[in-house]
């Protein structure tokens, strides 16, 4: 039996950005990031869109990278519907504690072992870059939700810059077309696991 699922949601470009370059604040997405999310659109629709965007907000945690949660304004605390929020940084600075329902967590297994648990039987959102990459050279990501739009870029934030030397086996186990964006979920393959 399959544990709640830790799945990465990404919108990326098809040459493999999820911003434009110079993200910061004040230009959270970067130079022409918002593309990516035009898709975001249809979110109230009966459609790809909408279902793939309330499959997102029927989470029941959120992990982020430090990045990732200090552009979105540290989401005032609540990413959707209380859920907690697992920040996995570096390190955390004394006296700096989030909002609401954030925590920041430095140990990659320690955050993913916190987010199921407090999900229960609901699965766990990652949100940023940095923290997809760690969870997946720690073998912590079991799907990955890629809202792949049809554009190409050229420069900014990478999704999967750093994992390292060993490769990793995906399954594509669901494709949606929607309007403006395909959106792809794999299964990652453990090294227990075989392919489906």
């Amino acid at each position: 039996m399959m544990r709640n699922p830790i799945r990465l949601y990404m919108s990326m470009s098809l040459d493999g950005y999820i911003a434009g370059p110079d993200d910061r604040p004040g230009q959270e997405l970067g130079r022409d990031g918002g593309r990516l999310f035009n898709w975001l659109d249809d979110r109230e629709s009966d459609g790809p869109n909408g279902q793939v965007y309330r499959e997102a907000l029927a989470t029941g945690a959120v992990i982020s990278g430090r990045r990732t949660f200090e552009l979105a304004g540290r989401w005032q605390g609540d990413h959707h519907d209380g859920v907690p929020i697992f920040v996995l940084t570096h390190h955390v600075d004394v006296g700096d504690v989030p909002p609401g329902h954030a925590q920041f967590v430095t140990d990659v297994e320690d955050c993913a072992r916190q987010a199921r648990a407090a999900a229960g039987d609901l699965p766990v959102m990652v949100h940023g870059a940095g923290a997809a990459q760690a969870l997946l050279r720690a073998g912590q990501i079991d799907e990955m939700e890629i809202h792949l739009v049809q554009v190409l870029l050229g420069d900014g934030r990478r999704l999967f810059d750093h994992l390292g030397g060993d490769h990793i086996e995906l399954d594509l186990v669901r494709r949606l077309e929607g309007r403006d964006v395909t959106h792809l979920r794999y299964r990652v393959r453990h090294s227990n696991q075989e392919a489906t």
